[in-house]
């Protein structure tokens, strides 16, 4: 969320300590355009027959914005009248959104869930499912903030299973856990891979069996990883390919990631700062333009 970013001010001086070999991509030239200022916190992207919504992080409304791929205006907004409790991911299958309320800054959240909502293009959801969850390795629940290794903003749907990967403020890396979405109660996730990514991870995006984890650092950095999957719903086997994107001080605080054929949609919320303020912004990049992986 976007307070919890205030953090990164007081990285005033810019430095890269790269420990992974590491492409410069710097997408500020690929800005398509600022988001509408009801998109301030958008925290997510995603696919549905071909359109691409967004979503407000934690403390905001509960609604699903389609936005459109070339201008980023809001084309319509989907109502699904649920608490916004700390929204941060969002996923799709052939029939459903899929949006985890599980930001968990503190690592005190003992009410973690993600809820499946029916989408048949109508304005309002009629019918929501909720599949609550737990971290079978999580026995600490004292208050850490933003110094604990079981917050997530990042979810994908693969395979018939809702797969999360962490957001590890201590460790610096994300952790793959997988959820049985036919498990409504108390599910315990099933962790099957850890990666150090030496960012934590706020968005993730699975194309042609590669899945793409971008995140940033206290220090603003702004990163790209890409996994090939090395066996069905296995991707940190191998190293990634990893891009360098810019600084969150200019090109925002990036929330979100999703992938189609024609390239890797980007986007990031209002960050201010005493050095100035990046707006709320949508990112385009064309698979021409990465590095061959």
């Amino acid at each position: 969320m976007m307070k919890h970013f205030l953090i990164l001010i007081f990285s005033v001086f810019f430095q890269i300590g790269f420990t992974q070999q590491t492409d410069f991509l710097k997408i500020r030239k690929y800005k398509l355009a600022e988001l509408s200022e009801v998109l301030n916190e958008n925290s997510g992207l995603a696919f549905f027959d071909h359109k691409l919504y967004t979503f407000n992080d934690g403390g905001n409304s509960s609604e699903v914005f389609e936005i459109n791929r070339t201008s980023g205006k809001i084309e319509n907004i989907f109502k699904t009248n649920l608490i916004n409790n700390d929204w941060e991911a969002m996923a799709t299958d052939s029939a459903n959104f899929y949006i985890g309320d599980f930001g968990n800054n503190a690592g005190t959240r003992k009410d973690l869930k993600i809820y499946k909502i029916p989408f048949n293009g109508e304005k309002t959801a009629d019918s929501v499912q909720v599949i609550s969850y737990f971290y079978p390795e999580q026995t600490d629940f004292l208050s850490r903030n933003l110094n604990n290794d079981f917050d997530a903003e990042a979810m994908i749907f693969l395979n018939g299973k809702i797969h999360v990967f962490t957001k590890e403020w201590a460790s610096k890396a994300t952790s793959h856990y997988i959820i049985d979405p036919e498990i409504s109660e108390n599910n315990p996730v099933q962790k099957v891979e850890t990666f150090k990514t030496d960012y934590v991870v706020t968005d993730a995006a699975y194309f042609q069996k590669k899945l793409y984890l971008i995140g940033y650092t206290k220090k603003t950095e702004v990163f790209l990883s890409i996994f090939k999957e090395t066996e069905s719903g296995i991707f940190f086997k191998e190293k990634p390919q990893k891009y360098y994107l810019g600084s969150a001080l200019s090109i925002g605080q990036i929330e979100g990631i999703e992938v189609d054929e024609n390239g890797i949609f980007i986007s990031g919320e209002e960050l201010v700062t005493p050095l100035g303020k990046a707006k709320p912004a949508l990112y385009f990049v064309p698979h021409e333009k990465m590095k061959s992986f």
